[in-house]
């Protein structure tokens, strides 16, 4: 069995209607690559990752047989998809390639961004009504995280929890006070990324003084001294390579420690994860694939889950099917980018801040404000009420964003 060809797919997945305004807001329109891989045997291996490997990265996949990829640490699409391969060719389900399996069933988490409370809490709803018992999502300081907390709480069913991402901070707040209020939501569920993840200390320490997990994603020592320091009670491995993250796992078997994969992608990605966490011992804490923010996909099947869990598949390969004409409808589909548009802040005190946003070029801004440098400093319980100013075509959008240009922000009575 060798690889004879690999075909290279960039798509446009829609959002899903309820969360596009929020999401084209935050980062514009959706973009994935889907590599169908063929075999001399008449095999197909699905792959699926954000930007396209460049075609030297492609070419090493060529004339070799996929078993040669096995922990591979080149690619974690065309990995999967070689996974993918094998499995077929061996007729067992991937997870059968990584070891014996651990559960078959694995937990996972919903994912938004940070938005208005009411919205917030709408997405608790949608969620809760799919199967999710899980929500994460990148705290703003756009926002205040006690007003959307508090929304999310009146609508979250029993047992629902909030998975809060700091993004390693970047705020004013003194973070054992701030989390310790937090953590006393019945809702609150652990708290990744507190603090600037290179300060290894205060990350121990914060372990220590709160009640709720403290989650690791950010490790500068790659999830290795530190783990043995007990610098986090659970640890998250983001877009790994396959090989890397075999290696972590059994790190944090022998420790016993809890952790979870975070693989963005549609429903190959999540495919895949599904079947890398079943096998791994101590891989008890809910997966991230954002999935379900979309409402199509390539292949016929959906892994959906049913009270936090979603399924082992335990067809040979992944267990997927692809979808030719959805992939041909999705790559020739383009979607509308998300102009320029101003972040407009209200202070309780009646003072306004107003913010230039562009999704394409100032990626992270929402979250992460003062990697720009040149703003106020921010609190993530500042008394703060934010709205969307699309351009509405008025003079005052025109002479605003103008300003904002001039002047890097505007600040005002």
């Amino acid at each position: 069995m060798k690889v004879t060809e690999i075909e290279v797919h960039r798509i446009a997945p829609e959002y899903e209607d309820w969360i596009a305004y929020q999401m084209n807001h935050y980062s514009g329109p959706a973009s994935r690559t889907i590599y169908v891989v063929h075999t001399d045997d008449g095999r197909i291996g699905l792959g699926e990752g954000g930007r396209p490997e460049p075609q030297e990265i492609v070419d090493q996949y060529i004339g070799t047989n996929p078993f040669k990829w096995v922990g591979d640490e080149t690619s974690l699409a065309l990995g999967t998809a070689m996974y993918d391969l094998m499995g077929q060719a061996a007729g067992v389900p991937v997870y059968q390639l990584f070891g014996q399996k651990t559960r078959s069933w694995v937990p996972v988490s919903s994912w938004t961004v940070s938005t208005h409370p009411q919205r917030m809490a709408e997405a608790v709803e949608r969620y809760a009504a799919q199967g999710y018992t899980w929500l994460k999502f990148h705290l703003s300081p756009f926002e205040n995280v006690f007003d959307q907390t508090e929304a999310m709480e009146a609508v979250a069913p029993k047992g629902f929890k909030i998975h809060y991402d700091f993004t390693g901070g970047g705020t004013d707040d003194y973070m054992p006070e701030l989390l310790g209020k937090l953590a006393q939501s019945p809702i609150a569920g652990c708290f990744e990324d507190c603090i600037d993840a290179g300060d290894t200390l205060a990350s121990i320490d914060l372990c220590r003084r709160v009640p709720l997990p403290i989650v690791r994603h950010q490790a500068p020592l790659e999830a290795t001294y530190e783990v043995l320091m007990g610098a986090g009670d659970v640890y998250m491995r983001g877009h790994q390579k396959i090989g890397a993250a075999i290696r972590c796992a059994g790190l944090f078997a022998a420790g016993n420690i809890p952790f979870m994969l975070q693989n963005v992608g549609g429903t190959i990605t999540r495919a895949m994860t599904t079947h890398m966490m079943s096998v791994f011992p101590t891989a008890t804490f809910h997966f991230v694939t954002t999935t379900e923010i979309y409402q199509s996909d390539v292949v016929k099947e959906r892994l959906d889950p049913v009270n936090g869990f979603v399924r082992v598949p335990e067809a040979p390969g992944l267990g997927l099917t692809l979808d030719r004409e959805a992939l041909e409808r999705l790559e020739n589909l383009e979607l509308p980018a998300q102009t320029p548009w101003i972040i407009k802040s209200r202070f309780a005190n009646g003072s306004m801040m107003y913010n230039r946003y562009d999704p394409a070029n100032t990626r992270h801004f929402m979250v992460r404000p003062d990697w720009r440098g040149g703003l106020v400093p921010m609190s993530y319980d500042a008394p703060i009420e934010t709205e969307y100013w699309d351009n509405d075509g008025t003079p005052e959008f025109r002479e605003m964003l103008e300003r904002i240009e001039r002047e890097g922000m505007v600040l005002e009575k």
